[in-house]
């Protein structure tokens, strides 16, 4: 069967490239008689494949040594929960900027545990736009900032940098990790799920300063203490294997393109096409204010659900897969992660243009 251009928010399309050569090792992996599936993540045969993967991760994002680079289970949505277990001392303070719902899902679990905030949002406008913010939103004796780089649901993403001054800067970056270069250094933290730009579901991605390591609360679950991981190499107990060994795969496709520079020149030339589209015309309507439209999440609407609703099934028999808008918010959203060719963008820019033309309003 011909492979489909697969627009998910996540679990997204892989890498052609990566999948055939996972697909050559599945039965045996080098000389080693076996599967990564099947090997001991304490094994001779492992232990490089997660060096490897994180020494290339380092390369690609240009980690400083000062960082550690964690390989673990969860997903971002238990990083909720483990930032402020690790970063927020009992009587602590955090604030929040919720402009989505992953973002207002971390703030609501935050609030169990101490004095959290929320500084600046969007909600009252659909999550239309990121706040704007200055040093002076935030406490200054909060322990950390926290946000969402890049609004799945919605597709929005930041244009800025939050300044925060001295206090950390903790950012969720599950929906736009590895698409184009970012400054670690201006985090404290940064977190993501795998299943969006790195690798299959299963691993969750955290780079965290040192010296915010060590400070669990005594009731941080060991499992979710960063030091403790870091400590263990990412293998305090059984890591995502292989999901480790596809980021890995992706980590080196990538530097392979040319690195993260690249990478966006890539992502902006797609996303050029589809916006430049939907600002060329009147039947789809893009919400998302412009200077905040994300590179990887395009959201649109008919401004009729029926049509929405036809509009989906109709690309899926075409071909082009889940463009269904998330369920809170309806429409459609073209997730145009890494792995998605130009080529799918084509398509889908054509597809639309002759739905509008078959579908008047």
């Amino acid at each position: 069967m011909e492979r489909v251009f697969n627009f998910s928010a996540g679990p997204s399309m892989l890498p052609l490239p990566v999948l055939e050569r996972a697909a050559s090792e599945m039965l045996c992996y080098g000389d080693t008689g076996m599967s990564v599936a099947e090997m001991s993540h304490r094994s001779p045969d492992f232990e490089p494949i997660i060096k490897q993967a994180q020494d290339d991760l380092r390369r690609l994002m240009n980690i400083p040594d000062d960082y550690a680079v964690l390989f673990l289970q969860g997903g971002a949505s238990t990083q909720f929960a483990s930032v402020p277990l690790n970063l927020l001392p009992e009587g602590g303070k955090a604030d929040y900027i919720v402009s989505g719902q992953f973002s207002g899902k971390a703030f609501t679990e935050a609030q169990k545990y101490g004095d959290v905030v929320c500084a600046a949002t969007s909600k009252a406008d659909g999550f239309s736009y990121v706040p704007a913010t200055t040093r002076e939103s935030f406490r200054p004796d909060a322990s950390y900032v926290h946000i969402c780089y890049n609004n799945t649901i919605f597709g929005t993403k930041y244009n800025y940098i939050p300044d925060t001054g001295d206090i950390p800067l903790v950012a969720d970056m599950s929906s736009c990790i590895l698409s184009e270069p970012v400054d670690v250094t201006k985090f404290g933290v940064i977190y993501a799920g795998a299943q969006k730009n790195i690798a299959p579901a299963g691993m969750t991605l955290v780079i965290v300063r040192r010296d915010l390591l060590g400070h669990a609360r005594p009731e941080c679950p060991t499992m979710l203490d960063w030091k403790v991981m870091a400590d263990n190499d990412s293998m305090y107990n059984t890591p995502p294997c292989y999901t480790i060994y596809m980021a890995g795969l992706v980590y080196q496709w990538i530097l392979d393109l040319g690195g993260l520079e690249e990478m966006k020149k890539l992502n902006q030339k797609k996303a050029k096409l589809l916006y430049d589209y939907l600002d060329s015309q009147n039947y789809y309507i893009a919400p998302v204010r412009p200077d905040c439209r994300s590179m990887m999440n395009v959201t649109f609407v008919t401004g009729n659900a029926d049509l929405d609703k036809k509009f989906a099934a109709d690309a899926t028999a075409a071909g082009l897969k889940n463009l269904k808008g998330h369920r809170s918010v309806g429409g459609m959203r073209a997730s145009i992660y890494n792995a998605m060719p130009y080529a799918g963008v084509e398509k889908l820019v054509a597809f639309m243009k002759d739905f509008a033309e078959k579908n008047p309003k």
